[in-house]
């Protein structure tokens, strides 16, 4: 009996060793996966930046072409103004409203917080379009602006403010949601003034999150394309320029070089940011006590009449694209129809094209989804293979650091070389997937690492030991419980699918043109009214989608989590 013991240990040891194995396997295939959608793209667009038109090797004679044409150099330095401009308009304004949503007593608090999201449903261009409704050269509102026209840098900080401002708001929140009263009631014992709290307790505490929302706001307007693209006019940005390198003069080792001089402040925001998140600290310990804010007439009255206007004037931007989509013939007559909803009569694909953006956002939410869940747990819980995991966790972060007109334009270069056996996927509704996920990338891998660190060791000793196969462990306990980290992360790759335009603007063919792309083109047809209506559909079937996912989340999830509840 004695020598029969050992056995049971023995075949323990094979199980863990064959599920390791596969982990590994699994590993090295998101590798390759990762190296081929992110890695081998970017090298391409690197390495066409050092070759001319006939592709032979020219070193740094395009760089040195760009930096010494004026104009060229000049829209690096349009951007870099816009760029900085924004940021100091929506950080402040994003401050101030998640201020009032975390630390003021708000009426209908809910609705406040809906209706600054509403700019994340829509595709860039939208606020765009609005302003030239309002203030174009024949808008409703063109004398206010006394002879100026609101095509260039006015109309571009305006846009962009309106399409920033969410997301800024959204970080800002985090940021101002954990607090510590005891730190405020301190405060005031001591007789500091209300000043002195804010500048020596509220702010040193949002500091980080200010940091991370100002980098955000300047990288999302230093790499858009669809608000430079519809009302920019003569004033040239780096983004407008790499579509005009590329699909105007098709020259790609020019295309090439102006997006890796887009890549670099992008990158350089990304470094800074995560140099930041490395020395932040807990504000919350575990004795902190949450701050629930008290009312105050006068604080609360004015935060809640700035919340007002500035809902006013997302819902005013929104109100006028929809208004004008159903103008029949702007201005000269303002009479209502659905005649601009009929799309086949300004582009070729018509309603195809919103089909399009559905199937390609349905592939993403599921295929990305997938992806992202199922390797950020063989990165979390393989064990050893260092190496291996140490390039996942590269490939799966740069993707946050690329513009996605960069993105796109190395499956231009490496996709699309025609020694590339990958080559059958260019064009294809496919690759308009695979540049999605790719593009969102990082942040589903964030959300399902964090998610997975939350899960507790034991559960996979307790399987082990039992000799339960890791396989299944992870389809019965792991995803089960991140069940709503991972539909958040299918939401968000739904909803990112359907407003993107930079990161597929050169991928598509004639019938795989998705809606957003198709909203550019009718607008550069001069058909206004039609692109605003198409970016309408995609902004009511954006919100339908999260709306359903709010229900879901609230009646059904939430029954089965309730485990989570004691």
């Amino acid at each position: 009996m004695s020598l029969a013991a050992p056995a049971p240990r023995t075949r323990l040891r094979m199980n863990l060793s064959r599920d390791d194995l596969m982990m590994r396997a699994g590993l090295l295939l998101l590798a390759a996966w990762l190296l081929v959608t992110v890695g081998l793209p970017l090298w391409a667009l690197l390495s066409k930046g050092f070759l001319d038109r006939d592709g032979n090797f020219v070193g740094l004679a395009n760089y040195v072409q760009y930096f010494s044409t004026p104009a060229l150099f000049k829209s690096a330095l349009n951007s870099l103004h816009v760029s900085a401009v924004c940021t100091l308009i929506v950080v402040p304004i994003s401050f101030l409203y998640a201020y009032a949503l975390t630390r003021v007593v708000l009426p209908m608090r809910w609705l406040f917080q809906g209706v600054a999201l509403i700019p994340i449903f829509a595709p860039s261009l939208l606020p765009g379009l609005a302003l030239i409704y309002l203030f174009g050269n024949q808008g409703f509102f063109k004398a206010l602006l006394g002879g100026g026209s609101i095509y260039g840098f006015d109309g571009m900080v305006i846009a962009q403010v309106f399409y920033c401002f969410p997301h800024a708001t959204m970080i800002l929140v985090t940021a101002l949601a954990t607090a510590d009263a005891r730190l405020y009631e301190a405060a005031d014992a001591l007789g500091a003034s209300k000043l002195r709290v804010f500048f020596t307790v509220t702010l040193p505490g949002a500091k980080y999150g200010l940091i991370s929302a100002a980098l955000v706001v300047f990288t999302m307007v230093m790499t858009d394309f669809g608000i430079a693209k519809v009302i920019a006019g003569n004033f040239n940005v780096l983004a407008t320029d790499v579509y005009k390198q590329v699909i105007g003069q098709q020259n790609f080792s020019m295309g090439a070089v102006v997006g890796m001089v887009l890549l670099a402040p992008a990158a350089l925001a990304f470094v800074v940011d995560r140099l930041v998140q490395r020395k932040q600290v807990a504000l919350l310990t575990a004795r902190a006590v949450p701050l629930i804010p008290k009312p105050k007439f006068g604080r609360d009255l004015f935060f809640t009449i700035f919340c007002g206007l500035v809902c006013l004037w997302i819902l005013a931007i929104l109100g006028m694209a929809a208004w004008g989509s159903l103008i029949k013939y702007w201005p000269y007559n303002l009479s209502l129809t659905l005649a601009n909803y009929e799309f086949a009569n300004f582009d070729a694909n018509g309603w195809g094209s919103y089909f399009n953006s559905l199937w390609m956002a349905a592939g993403a939410a599921v295929i990305g989804t997938t992806i992202m869940f199922v390797g950020a747990w063989l990165n979390e819980k393989t064990k050893g293979f260092y190496l291996v995991r140490g390039v996942v966790q590269l490939l799966a972060f740069l993707p946050m650091a690329v513009p996605g007109l960069v993105l796109g334009l190395g499956y231009i270069f490496f996709f699309n070389a025609p020694n590339n056996p990958l080559n059958f996927l260019y064009a294809t509704m496919a690759l308009l997937v695979i540049n999605t996920v790719a593009h969102f990338y990082t942040v589903g891998h964030l959300t399902s690492t964090t998610a997975l660190k939350q899960i507790d060791p034991e559960f996979e000793s307790v399987s082990a030991s039992l000799k339960v196969p890791v396989w299944k462990t992870f389809g019965r306990v792991t995803a089960p419980i991140c069940l709503p980290s991972i539909v958040d992360i299918a939401i968000y790759m739904f909803v990112n699918a359907m407003t993107t335009v930079s990161s597929v603007i050169f991928l598509y063919a004639p019938d795989t043109k998705p809606a957003s792309v198709a909203a550019v083109n009718i607008e550069e047809s001069g058909a206004t009214a039609a692109a605003a209506a198409l970016c309408l559909v995609i902004v009511a079937t954006s919100a339908a989608v999260k709306a359903v996912h709010i229900v879901f989340d609230r009646f059904l999830f939430g029954r089965l989590q309730a485990w989570r509840r004691r």
